[in-house]
């Protein structure tokens, strides 16, 4: 199984209305990612930086593509622009993969 791993800023005084984003997260989306294989998916915050993890079963590359072609990721997307400041790696249309440097299994 890969991993994943990304990260991202909330804007300024706007993570109570991330996370209550992420609370009531639309079920379409959650559908997509577990269909592109994607589990394990959990996001932490430490002020207001974001770190994102999950596991591909199918890959990340498979992943990433079921993402670029959902017109429900683009979508939530640009619902999240006025909350979180994050690039998108040009190529996959996803957060631009962190690298992994230390692994314990």
């Amino acid at each position: 199984m890969e991993k994943y791993a990304w990260s991202a800023r909330i804007k300024t005084g706007k993570k109570e209305e991330y996370v209550k984003r992420h609370t009531e997260i639309w079920s379409e989306l959650t559908d997509l990612l577990k269909s592109a294989g994607i589990r394990n998916y959990t996001i932490w915050t430490d002020g207001n930086k974001l770190f994102g993890y999950y596991e591909c079963e199918k890959g990340i590359a498979y992943a990433a593509k079921v993402q670029a072609q959902s017109p429900v990721v683009d979508r939530w997307n640009e619902y999240m622009k006025d909350v979180m400041e994050m690039e998108l790696d040009p190529v996959t249309g996803a957060q631009p993969l962190l690298e992994p440097v230390f692994s314990l299994d």
